[in-house]
């Protein structure tokens, strides 16, 4: 990964094109979190509901928490604590930002900011916001090298990037939106960080 590769990343991403990109998970698709073309495509491509929700993820936790201003400042710390990470963060979206990743509930959104290091370093630089999705047809098996991507998205993308092999274990998703009001979280899909891990950095 090279810093002409990111600027290429966001030039795709600036006019609605759809990525396929290395994260710290997983490898994953995406676009322009407005660009409701780009939303069609990407999600036509892993033949996913319309409906169901995707996460707006930022390469940077402070461009996040800019994006974001209604958060609370007890999520806003927990937000902290989290990112970056391998997490996704369902957060209260009171000002309906973001609404394509939305799905049918946009008082909720999803958030990631990946934790990138080593050859994915220079991938953090990024300052464009994407809407993603992890990189395999819905429901199916996780890519943890560009070469395990269905070739189907991989011939409908409009840029590849290859970070080499990847964890391979999706990002763990953590439901925050009642932890302003009482400290109450939930994770709703287990993933690459565990429970314990999760608990420790909120305690």
């Amino acid at each position: 990964m090279t810093p002409e590769d990111v600027a290429t990343f966001e030039r795709c991403i600036s006019v609605g094109g759809v990525a396929l990109f290395p994260a710290d998970t997983v490898y994953g698709l995406a676009t322009e979190p407005d660009s409701r073309e780009g939303f069609d495509r990407l999600y036509a491509l892993k033949g996913r509901p319309p409906l169901r929700p995707s996460a707006v993820m930022f390469f940077q936790r402070d461009l996040a928490l800019a994006a974001l201003p209604e958060l609370g400042a007890r999520t806003r710390a927990a937000v902290e604590r989290l990112l970056p990470g391998p997490v996704t963060l369902l957060v209260r979206n009171p000002a309906g930002r973001f609404p394509l990743a939305c799905g049918p509930d946009p008082t909720r959104l999803g958030v990631r900011v990946p934790a990138l290091s080593g050859d994915l370093e220079p991938l953090a630089a990024a300052r464009w916001p994407v809407l993603q999705s992890s990189a395999n047809p819905s429901g199916g098996q996780d890519a943890r090298r560009l070469a395990d991507v269905d070739a189907r998205i991989r011939a409908g993308v409009d840029l590849q990037l290859d970070g080499g092999e990847l964890p391979g274990t999706p990002s763990t998703v953590i439901d925050l939106t009642a932890y302003e009001n009482g400290g109450d979280w939930s994770i709703v899909r287990q993933g690459a960080l565990s429970a314990g891990d999760v608990a420790a950095r909120l305690a």
